[in-house]
């Protein structure tokens, strides 16, 4: 354990009694730690805001609390610079696996839905907006700046990107989650949780439904049935592209994020094996969108 940190948890004020730390697994742009207090059970997320991947802080802390209050999310009870603590949820952690079962699926697709529709009426404070498109121009720009290995691939990607931006045409606006893994979802039994907020902000639906269908491999049947349920009715080959083409957009800001983590971040993570999976996916993705849409 990072003993920097579990010192720093460990003095924190909100404790009514000692704690006993321990690391949790995940995160790639914050720290995580269970902590026991008495009876009481908390995670402490360790993280500052990050310019180069346009994460505030405070915009997680409202967000945070809007989720609470709509019943979706753990409750943030302390935030100060650098941290937030929530009550821990006991519950299973989802995998990928456990999003593509199907009854899971349709859970998981109201979760949203409500998620999308609510936050906004609790919200205090800036929002945030995640255009896909704007982010993708922020790394293309950053990776030149930065001298990334892959700069050479850029001009082609920012093209790509562009004829994406076009097919995904007009869109509504909700206020998206906008990083999906599996490792977001927790089950109690009774509901799903929605945790890691910490990329939420005003965004079209469509890139919530198509990150969650590429973060964890939903079958295309599976992806038509998500979207019916979503919208309430059939998807028309026109509706079908403009999700496909966010869904390719969704793979080129992962693929992005990690070229740019590749040299921003200190964390323990092999960035540059996520950058070569993700590309690649993008690449495959990118390829059926031309031939078959």
């Amino acid at each position: 354990m990072n003993r920097t940190s579990e010192q720093k948890i460990a003095q924190l004020d909100c404790w009514q009694s000692s704690v006993e730390i321990e690391p949790l697994s995940g995160g790639m742009t914050n720290l995580n730690y269970k902590v026991s207090a008495g009876a009481e059970k908390y995670v402490v997320r360790l993280g500052s805001d990050d310019p180069i991947h346009l994460i505030s802080r405070e915009n997680e802390r409202s967000v945070c609390d809007s989720a609470f209050e709509a019943g979706l999310s753990p409750e943030l009870v302390h935030a100060e610079l650098g941290v937030l603590v929530f009550r821990f949820i006991e519950g299973q952690v989802f995998q990928a696996s456990d999003v593509r079962n199907d009854l899971n699926l349709a859970r998981i697709t109201t979760l949203l839905k409500k998620f999308h529709l609510t936050i906004p009426h609790n919200f205090q404070g800036i929002p945030v907006m995640f255009w896909a498109f704007q982010i993708l121009r922020h790394y293309q720009n950053l990776l030149h700046q930065i001298g990334s290995q892959h700069r050479d691939r850029l001009i082609e990607l920012n093209n790509q990107a562009a004829t994406l931006e076009k097919a995904v045409g007009k869109v509504d606006i909700v206020f998206g989650h906008n990083d999906l893994l599996a490792s977001n979802f927790i089950d109690d039994g009774e509901k799903i949780w929605l945790i890691d907020l910490e990329y939420a902000g005003f965004n079209s639906p469509l890139f919530d439904l198509s990150n969650l269908a590429s973060k964890n491999d939903l079958s295309t049947d599976q992806e038509m049935t998500m979207l019916e349920s979503y919208f309430g009715h059939s998807m028309n080959l026109k509706q079908w592209r403009s999700y496909y083409a966010m869904k390719c957009a969704s793979l080129l800001r992962e693929t992005l994020w990690s070229m740019v983590s590749e040299i921003h971040s200190d964390l323990d993570v092999d960035f540059a094996g996520y950058t070569h999976k993700n590309l690649t996916r993008f690449e495959q993705a990118f390829e059926r969108f031309q031939n078959e849409y």
